[in-house]
């Protein structure tokens, strides 16, 4: 895969980010979070989400948000992660070629363990005990 991030350009990760999140507007289960967390911020949220991915795939270095905390008061559940990473490569498989598309993928699956793991959620959360007197 290495090589697949080499050919990807700005121009490409623009194209998915602006394609995906077409998608997650018609999504009935996505939407509502999405517009109720962004409002009247879409443009901006999409040029943040291209920064993104550029910084993730490309290491561009050109984001410098804190996305888990972003995602923190949102109400989250394993299951949008589902939906959320079910459009995500459905929408990559479309409009990338089949390298760079697993490329985004992976990345999506690595970030959405992340995110759910910093929420407390999802399979792979830590849910320790509580730590007690000793």
């Amino acid at each position: 895969m290495t090589g697949a991030a080499e050919r990807i350009t700005e121009a490409d990760i623009r194209t998915l980010v602006h394609s995906f999140y077409g998608r997650v507007l018609d999504d009935a289960e996505l939407a509502p979070i999405f517009e109720q967390a962004l409002s009247h911020r879409w443009d901006a949220h999409l040029e943040t989400m291209v920064r993104f991915w550029s910084s993730v795939v490309l290491k561009t270095g050109s984001y410098s948000g804190k996305p888990h905390q972003a995602h923190m008061r949102l109400g989250l559940t394993p299951e949008m992660f589902g939906r959320w990473l079910s459009l995500f490569a459905a929408t990559a498989g479309q409009v990338c070629e089949p390298e760079a598309a697993a490329l985004f993928i992976d990345r999506a699956g690595r970030i959405a363990d992340s995110l759910q793991i910093s929420l407390g959620i999802g399979p792979k959360a830590l849910n320790l005990p509580a730590a007690g007197p000793r």
